[in-house]
């Protein structure tokens, strides 16, 4: 069956860096386009960045633009989300998402930043 497992949320200061990754089981991962969505308590789920099956073509939600990098490692079906700059409304849960002619979520993973 299809598995992503997200990995690399923690804590960190505003101004700080994480590094997320997904990693993709189950499914041919260069065929998907993969993308990065988050939700904070009592809000809907946001897209936040995308990436096509060849990695040619990224999407960028506004409020990221700029401070975060999505890119993908087709060979270890895995894709990540690079932080910079963080602020502490960029805390959340952090979902990876795999589309093709279905859609896969991860489980998420918890992103805090303090102020």
């Amino acid at each position: 069956q299809v598995q992503l497992v997200e990995s690399g949320g923690g804590l960190v200061q505003a101004g700080g860096s994480l590094r997320l990754s997904c990693a993709a089981s189950g499914l041919t991962f260069s065929n998907y386009h993969m993308g990065w969505f988050r939700q904070a308590p009592g809000k809907e789920r946001d897209f936040v960045a995308a990436i096509s099956w060849s990695g040619g073509t990224t999407y960028y939600g506004d409020s990221v633009k700029g401070r975060f990098t999505i890119s993908r490692d087709n060979a270890k079906n895995t894709v990540f989300l690079q932080m910079n700059s963080l602020k502490p409304e960029d805390t959340a849960v952090y979902y990876c998402n795999a589309r093709h002619r279905s859609s896969y979520w991860g489980q998420g993973t918890q992103v805090t930043v303090s102020s």
